[in-house]
């Protein structure tokens, strides 16, 4: 007999979608990092319900197309290993939905922290002009133009396709009057334009990382992920370019992960400051305008 004909209720599926990840062996890290959460962010999603939705509403039954989209979702995250946000088309950053798909990354940088503290103490004021770099779906960029109310926001990327989908959260986000998407290499499609803080999620993981990720992490683009040998091809261009994109007084933050090591071997003479995260994240410095132009 067919799972649908056999399961009724919210929390029917909840149960058996987490007995199937939890014998599949799924790698979880787009959001959750257990099989329960997991299969309960799934099928809330897929009904359009909240997180905290009655507990009571867990034993509404359900009809007969709900049950079959479940039931393929929950398939599909098995089968194809696909993350969670692709099947479902959004995933959260810093309490706020966003749009995504296969091309972008799902968002979960450890920076949503910093947004949601201001980036106290590290800013001296709230910045006027802000620059998201290798947006992906926004998420950081739109997060900051919440988090800064008057502030002006770019959101850049190399990938036309993932350009489409910041556009989109642009729009969802009713941000248009202070938020704009812009096709780039770096800072090459950005004109002239400076900046009072730069904050970037580059591409990061060395070759060696890269081939052994979990098969979830190779269902994202590549191109967001990788960045040669030691994973700093990207932020090795960065960092010798962003002070003249910097106002005086400017603040550049990036994240660099488990290549972190790599980039203090890279910079001797750099002083990075790394910061550090209450929720758990490593690998984001801090740099100023005033030490990006010692750096050749």
């Amino acid at each position: 007999m067919a799972v649908e004909q056999e399961l009724y209720t919210i929390r029917d599926y909840i149960r058996w979608a987490a007995s199937r990840f939890s014998e599949a062996e799924l790698f979880f890290g787009h959001g959750t990092d257990n099989a329960w959460d997991e299969a309960t962010a799934l099928v809330l999603q897929s009904l359009h319900l909240p997180w905290d939705c009655d507990k009571d509403t867990l034993s509404a039954r359900l009809t007969l197309s709900e049950r079959e989209l479940i039931v393929e979702r929950v398939g599909r995250r098995v089968n194809e290993r696909l993350p969670l946000a692709y099947l479902t088309g959004q995933a959260y950053f810093c309490g706020l939905s966003f749009d995504v798909n296969e091309h972008v990354l799902v968002p979960r940088s450890p920076v949503a922290e910093l947004i949601e503290n201001g980036f106290e103490p590290w800013l001296a004021s709230p910045p006027n002009s802000v620059l998201d770099l290798c947006t992906g779906s926004g998420c950081i960029g739109i997060a900051c133009a919440y988090a800064f109310e008057w502030a002006e926001v770019d959101l850049s990327d190399i990938s036309p396709e993932a350009i489409k989908v910041a556009e989109k959260n642009i729009h969802r986000h009713q941000l248009e009057d202070r938020v704009r998407a812009v096709e780039s290499d770096l800072f090459e499609g950005l004109q002239d334009r400076r900046y009072d803080l730069i904050v970037s999620n580059p591409p990061y993981v060395n070759a060696e990382d890269l081939s052994t990720m979990p098969a979830e992490y190779q269902q994202e683009p590549e191109i967001a992920l990788g960045s040669g040998a030691d994973g700093l091809d990207f932020t090795r261009r960065l960092l010798k370019e962003a002070a003249a994109r910097l106002n005086d007084g400017g603040v550049l933050i990036v994240e660099v992960g488990n290549s972190w090591p790599a980039l203090e071997q890279a910079f001797p003479d750099v002083a990075f400051t790394w910061l550090e995260f209450e929720r758990g994240g490593h690998g984001v410095f801090m740099l100023l305008k005033e030490q990006l132009t010692q750096i050749k």
